[in-house]
């Protein structure tokens, strides 16, 4: 038996949603992986009257595809879907079943208009908690159009084909044999790099709004709730609704939420701002915003939305090391994410830069994964908490290099080494690996504002304690500002402060 009691269990539930017959149709070899595979397709048949299975030749063995009865939908999983991916298993029986996808009528209707053929491939592994988005992204596609077909791929299962291509994030998708794309890519991401989506006209055609939220994460999503049950005509938009949060793993400090996953806290707060009929611009990225009688916010694509008042909760991102060798050698052994991309690096050596405490958590992760990891820290001791720390130093196989300075990550098509200078002796060194993991804080998305608002030395925005900056009628929240603490809770309630401080604004003025 493949399914633990409680998982089948819930299925069993699931399994009553479906609408019509499928056939899971099973290549199968003699080999382990097959064997189990084999065995989970018979129970998901056993559990259900509406699932048969069938033996296939399919392209990759060990494999098997979803179908409607008598008509290939071009969704297969080479691998067995358990672990992060087993809800992608599940949608996929459900939605092939004809079941409707929860999306918007519009996507729908764009991705059963796209003309040509397309043949994905997903390459993830099952402790990736961003790859499912991709799976079940691409699965939806490949059900509503027939000239598209998905095959997820399991990188511990299908190894040499992850390493024949070069493969070392997830998830990397592949599309019509050429590199479409790497890292977490909603439906809508997915869909604009194909060129679909709205265009710079439709959204500059768009009324002025009360109050216009530039970023989806806690502090937008929050501020626009705020801001819309006051009954004023509200907009979020977002470069990715979800922000940093989305590549958040575990998030055991939420009050009132023992634990939770990033990815199901975004799609939480998506619908709950959809309740409010928020005008969500989502893959939207702003340029510029200059105030005149309205402010008006110049977005990438060209276009220019108008509002009242702005609330700017652009939040932060993973600061880059800055060394030669990270840009070129991103997603091919340099990564920011060691609980996605650790699986691919499996019995390598690997570095962690950063000793704080993502750093110290990243390299005691990694430690039950590589051969060996080497942390280095710039100051001449880790910032990490001494538990972690504690951890860290236990560890048989991480060697920690403090008061250290990164010069240069090395390789030829992928990571190779990575070369440090002591700053205590001057004298440089290079450590052969394969793997470098980038944990070295946060840096605000406020670039793109330029001298439109004051910034600190770090370029956060500075705020009053009513969200406030030092111009009229333009607010901010989260990350991107001076507030001491970047946590999602802290974020929330400045969103809220921000879109309050906002409405005071507009009443006043």
């Amino acid at each position: 038996m493949i399914l633990e009691a409680d998982i089948k269990a819930q299925l069993d539930q699931y399994l009553q949603l479906m609408e019509g017959d499928i056939v899971l149709k099973v290549s199968a070899g003699s080999d382990d992986v097959s064997k189990d595979m084999l065995a989970l397709v018979e129970e998901l048949a056993s559990m259900s009257p509406r699932i048969s299975s069938e033996h296939a030749n399919l392209e990759r063995t060990p494999s098997f595809s979803v179908n409607r009865i008598g008509e290939d939908t071009g969704i297969t999983f080479a691998g067995i879907p358990l672990g992060h991916e087993f809800t992608s298993l599940v949608l996929a029986l459900l939605q092939v079943s004809g079941r409707a996808p929860k999306v918007d009528q519009s996507i729908i209707d764009q991705i059963k208009n796209i003309k040509g053929e397309f043949h994905f491939e997903s390459y993830i592994s099952l402790s990736c908690h961003n790859c499912p988005d991709v799976v079940q992204a691409l699965n939806i596609m490949s059900n509503l159009n027939a000239n598209i077909t998905h095959t997820m791929i399991d990188g511990a299962t299908f190894k040499d084909e992850v390493e024949s291509k070069n493969v070392m994030a997830v998830p990397t998708v592949f599309l019509n044999g050429e590199s479409f794309g790497s890292g977490r890519m909603t439906l809508e991401e997915i869909l604009a790099k194909m060129g679909t989506g709205p265009d710079a006209s439709e959204l500059s055609d768009k009324e002025p709004f009360d109050v216009l939220v530039v970023g989806g994460g806690p502090a937008g999503s929050s501020a626009a709730i705020y801001a819309a049950r006051k009954g004023i005509r509200t907009g979020i938009v977002a470069e990715r609704f979800g922000g940093q949060v989305l590549d958040t793993m575990s998030i055991e400090n939420f009050i009132s939420v023992r634990r939770t996953e990033g990815p199901k806290l975004v799609a939480s707060l998506e619908e709950h701002v959809k309740e409010y009929g928020i005008d969500v611009m989502n893959l939207q990225k702003a340029k510029r915003l200059e105030k005149k009688d309205l402010f008006e916010l110049e977005l990438e694509s060209g276009a220019i939305l108008k509002s009242k008042t702005v609330i700017v909760s652009t939040g932060a991102r993973w600061r880059n090391v800055n060394v030669p060798g990270e840009q070129e050698f991103k997603n091919k052994g340099v990564a920011y994410c060691p609980h996605c991309d650790g699986p691919l690096f499996e019995g390598k050596d690997v570095a962690v830069i950063g000793g704080g405490n993502s750093g110290v958590e990243a390299a005691i992760d990694l430690a039950g994964i590589v051969n060996h990891v080497t942390v280095l820290e710039f100051m001449p001791e880790l910032k990490a908490d001494a538990v972690l720390q504690e951890r860290l130093h236990s560890l048989p196989n991480v060697t920690v290099l403090t008061n250290v300075q990164t010069k240069e990550i090395t390789g030829t098509d992928t990571v190779n080494g990575i070369t440090y200078i002591s700053r205590e002796t001057g004298a440089e060194k290079h450590v052969p690996l394969h793997g470098v993991f980038v944990q070295i804080g946060l840096v605000p998305n406020t670039d793109w504002l330029d001298e439109t608002v004051e910034r600190n030395r770090i370029g956060e925005i500075v705020v009053d304690k009513h969200g406030a900056t030092t111009v009229p009628g333009l607010f901010a929240a989260g990350d991107c500002t001076d507030g001491p603490y970047n946590q999602i809770i802290i974020s929330m309630g400045s969103g809220a402060t921000a879109s309050l401080g906002a409405f005071d604004y507009l009443i006043r003025n």
